[in-house]
């Protein structure tokens, strides 16, 4: 697994490629981790999962740590562009009411911080001018 990381404004957007299956949940979580504590202070996560092809219940914990955490802080936490074998885990599993799923990140953004979004549209990298 790999992983990816940028700040849009007040919204940190991480994206894990492959699959995140017990030996892959470790390495996610401490990546993670310092975007979880008060001082960090990101309004959002998001996850973006375009390129997860498969989540683990290892992994799923992970997830849940994540959103207890973001939740004790008032903070939001979302998923975004779900694979189709990513997303049937996520149904089977009802793991769609603990964390916000989006189509996208430029929709998650959008649902979560204009500032954001904006960010986005502006970041070269992503298309913006």
């Amino acid at each position: 697994m790999s992983l990816d990381s940028r700040r849009y404004a007040d919204v940190t957007v991480v994206a894990p490629s492959g699959r995140i299956d017990h030996e892959a949940a470790g390495p996610l979580e401490r990546a993670i981790a310092p975007l979880l504590a008060p001082a960090a202070s990101p309004a959002a996560l998001v996850l973006d999962f375009g390129r997860v092809d498969y989540i683990s219940s290892v992994g799923l914990r992970v997830l849940m740590i994540a959103a207890k955490s973001m939740r004790a802080r008032k903070a939001r936490i979302g998923v975004a562009a779900l694979t189709p074998t990513v997303a049937e885990i996520f149904t089977i599993s009802r793991f769609d009411a603990v964390v916000e799923v989006y189509a996208g990140v430029r929709e998650a953004l959008a649902a979560m911080s204009p500032s954001a979004l904006a960010a986005l549209a502006a970041d070269p990298a992503r298309g913006g001018p």
